[in-house]
């Protein structure tokens, strides 16, 4: 099992919009990075742990806790080109973006970036690192099990 935290932009997808989504489940689609891509692609399985991560807004942080729901596959939006996240070169039968479902298990308290940068435990969380913009990030056990702690 591996553990990931995974930023959202509360304007694209809260917290809120997919815990009231059917099943409590979102398609993480708009991944343009291709370390991240390669994360879901190569890497993530159904049942890892996810850190849902608000980025981009007045406080930024923790928000909930889900878990990957889906292998990955072909992010849809990279074919419609009225999509923000249209891609060009992209076509059906060589996709270059992908996605997967993820599924909320609990809502928590926001844990915020300033508090999670007051953690000496969570010092070498990649999230942390200077410049990591990455919007999915690998999460130790250690770091999975003492932000669980935080957020009770």
């Amino acid at each position: 099992m591996r553990y990931w935290l995974m930023k959202s932009e509360p304007s694209e997808v809260s917290i809120d919009d997919a815990w009231s989504a059917p099943k409590r489940t979102v398609a993480w689609t708009g991944v343009r990075n291709y370390q991240a891509r390669n994360f879901m692609r190569d890497t993530m399985q159904v049942g890892d742990g996810v850190l849902f991560y608000h980025s981009s807004c007045a406080e930024p942080g923790i928000v909930g806790l889900a878990e990957v729901a889906s292998t990955a596959y072909p992010d849809h939006t990279q074919f419609e080109p009225d999509s923000h996240y249209y891609d060009p070169k992209a076509t059906q039968e060589t996709p270059r973006w992908m996605m997967v479902d993820v599924r909320i298990k609990k809502k928590t308290r926001l844990l915020s970036l300033a508090e999670m940068r007051a953690m000496p435990e969570l010092s070498g969380m990649v999230l942390l690192q200077r410049g990591s913009r990455l919007s999915i990030t690998p999460v130790t056990t250690d770091e999975w099990n003492f932000i669980c702690k935080q957020l009770g």
